[in-house]
């Protein structure tokens, strides 16, 4: 069976090294990402995933951090985003379909987060995907996690 969620907030900004500010909605561009945002364009982490129950973990520990506050473009919530494996393909109520091609990163060094409480969780449970189809995304919207991702040889 495969997992299913929602989207919390959709997050852009114009300048990389950043936290991202939320918007009403977001157009995802084929093997671009999310149109306007800085970290868009043609390579592998066009779009960057962290869920809800993630920044909830650092709220926990005392971090004050809202969507955006990891620099992570779509905030989610309902799927286990780091058990995903690379290769993974994720569907969107919107249209859009995406492909998982990381799986964490190295943090900064300018990272507000770890330096205010000492870790930061997106190098853990923050994911990237790459636009295989283009469509809208917005708040509410339903993303579906399809059962095998791209290399799974089931019929």
């Amino acid at each position: 069976m495969s997992q299913s969620g929602r989207i919390i907030s959709v997050n852009v900004s114009e300048k990389t090294g950043m936290q991202k500010e939320p918007v009403a909605s977001g157009e995802l561009v084929k093997e671009h990402g999310i149109r306007n945002d800085s970290h868009a364009g043609p390579y592998h982490r066009q779009i960057s995933l962290l869920a809800q129950e993630s920044i909830n973990k650092m709220k926990a520990k005392g971090a004050d951090v809202v969507p955006g506050s990891f620099a992570e473009n779509l905030t989610t919530e309902g799927i286990d985003l780091p058990s995903l494996p690379v290769g993974t393909i994720i569907r969107t109520s919107g249209g859009a379909t995406l492909e998982v091609t990381q799986i964490g990163k190295v943090c900064h060094n300018d990272c507000a987060v770890f330096a205010a409480i000492g870790d930061c969780v997106m190098p853990r449970e923050g994911i990237f995907v790459k636009v295989l189809e283009g469509g809208t995304i917005s708040p509410g919207d339903t993303i579906t996690v399809a059962e095998g991702g791209p290399n799974d040889d089931r019929a």
